[in-house]
């Protein structure tokens, strides 16, 4: 544990905003939590006014912070919207996820002490630790040298055991905000060795980031041994610790580039986003209680690269993990508190654009059955072994993985608006050629930069075409200044209703936890 911490975290808390009034008296029962009336939601989360915060007599045992990266009111809807239509393309309803049933529901603006477009290091450490921060910093004030207090960290002190999961690598600005405090959240080995020294008892999902530091340091991995953690990325092992395994760091045994998979290109050889919260669960239960965050990072990464599909599934599977504290609050509903939110918006998504007008077709998107990811290894390979081919001879492939065919092959179709027109053929093929020469060759002019985004262009053409078809329109490669929502289900659930700073989530919970 840092010295010197607490007393600057009690001076954040004590400037807690006033907040909303309790917005459900008495308390319901979980059944009615769960079951309660989407419109009856909305209508409490305006219900809100300018009053002091009730001071909870007994604080959530078991506390669950969901972060999905990226993930902003258009990323849930656009789920909702997608399991809507391929349960029935015609009509017009959506299917919810089970957070959006949560009975509190609030507005959480996300920009930093630097931009109203901030990053996931800045509004990481303002959710885990109540500061505006500059992009880019971890767990440090605006002068980039006083660190933070987290609310896992104080938590741990009252004796809570704690846990960090995340589909990404776990020294990235998002998992790394609960633990870590650098100027630089590209600084992943001095962000890993505060990790090994955190003491946090449970780390799950990826793996990490420069363990070695190029090779020239210890490597993290065994720094974490040396302090008592069990490493594993065997699924049979992983799927039997519990709360007598100890200190454990769970790594997926399938990883892509350090990062779990997308949940579209997840195999049976694959752990799942919620297979990592049951496991925490398993491992975290004592008599004391538990802290648990954990974040869904490749939302984000596929709203950087404009995929509607993958966005969309990896939300469905942040949904499933979300469940996996659903079912626990159920057995425990009186102990619990479940805090879902996100940290910004990436990439401006639209539900509806200007090709497709008052129209949407989600269902399309189902056609796309890999992710933008797995997909530019398929082009990479296509270009290695077939440098003289020709736009026609990708064809196959696009068909096969996208559902997208000309109209020459119109009798393929699986849907007539998967037909391309003459325009989205010239712009696939345009992208195609950009794609079969090396990088360096590539067009770099602002044209090319606006249209691509510095992602693989005949991929990345692909998923804006099949997206446009749908509906989905995107605006940025980057983060957007919209407010995230957060839900709340459990005890202190009333706390978290109104809208306020992202700052405020730490406050709020740190008051209702008692540690500020």
């Amino acid at each position: 544990m840092k010295l010197g911490k607490k007393a600057s975290a009690a001076v954040l808390a004590a400037s807690l905003l006033a907040g909303s009034v309790a917005l459900i008296t008495p308390k319901p029962t979980m059944a009615e939590e769960i079951a309660i009336n989407e419109s009856e939601v909305s209508v409490m989360a305006a219900a809100t006014s300018t009053v002091t915060l009730p001071q909870s007599n007994e604080a959530p045992k078991y506390i669950f912070m969901f972060i999905g990266d990226g993930m902003a009111h258009s990323q849930v809807n656009a789920a909702q919207i997608y399991k809507g239509t391929i349960k029935d393309a015609a009509a017009v309803e959506i299917e919810s996820l089970e957070f959006t049933k949560f009975p509190v529901v609030g507005n959480v603006y996300t920009q930093d002490a630097t931009s109203f477009a901030p990053d996931s290091a800045s509004t990481a450490t303002s959710i885990a630790s109540g500061v505006k921060t500059h992009s880019g910093v971890i767990g440090m004030y605006e002068d980039k040298v006083t660190p933070v207090t987290t609310i896992a960290e104080l938590l741990q002190d009252e004796g809570y055991k704690i846990g960090v999961v995340s589909t990404v690598t776990l020294n990235h600005a998002t998992p790394a905000a609960f633990y870590a405090n650098v100027s630089s959240r590209n600084d992943y080995y001095d962000i890993g060795l505060q990790m090994a020294d955190s003491g946090f008892d449970y780390f799950g999902g990826g793996a990490l980031n420069n363990s070695t530091n190029s090779g020239q340091s210890e490597d993290i991995y065994d720094i974490m041994r040396a302090n008592g953690y069990t490493i594993s990325m065997d699924k049979d092992e992983i799927l039997d610790f519990n709360s007598d395994s100890g200190k454990v760091y769970a790594i997926n045994p399938v990883l892509v580039g350090g990062a779990m998979p997308y949940a579209l290109d997840t195999t049976s050889e694959s752990l799942e986003l919620a297979d990592f919260v049951q496991k925490g669960i398993d491992v975290l239960d004592n008599e004391n209680g538990f802290f648990m965050a954990v974040e869904s990072g490749k939302i984000d990464w596929a709203g950087h690269a404009n995929d509607a599909m993958s966005n969309i599934a990896d939300t469905i599977a942040f949904d499933e993990a979300i469940q996996v504290a659903i079912d626990f609050y159920n057995q425990h509903p009186e102990d619990t508190l479940i805090l879902v939110t996100g940290d910004h918006e990436t990439g401006g998504m639209t539900l509806g654009q200007a090709t497709t007008g008052y129209d949407t077709a989600f269902d399309l998107l189902k056609h796309q059955t890999i992710s933008y990811e797995l997909f530019d290894d398929k082009v990479d390979q296509f270009a290695a072994e077939y440098p003289d081919a020709v736009f026609n001879d990708m064809l196959p492939m696009i068909e096969q993985y996208f559902g997208l065919v000309t109209a020459d092959n119109a009798h393929n179709a699986k849907n007539d608006l998967l037909v391309l027109s003459d325009y989205e053929y010239r712009k696939l093929e345009e992208s195609f050629y950009q794609s079969m020469l090396a990088k360096a060759d590539r067009d770099n002019s602002i044209e090319s930069q606006i249209a691509y985004g510095g992602y693989d262009p005949l991929t990345i053409t692909l998923t804006h075409v099949l997206n446009n078809k749908a509906g989905v329109g995107w605006t940025s490669y980057a983060h957007t200044g919209l407010p995230v929502a957060i839900y709340a289900l459990g005890n202190g659930q009333e706390n978290f209703g109104g809208s306020y700073n992202n700052t405020d989530i730490f406050n709020r919970l740190a008051t209702l936890c008692n540690v500020n």
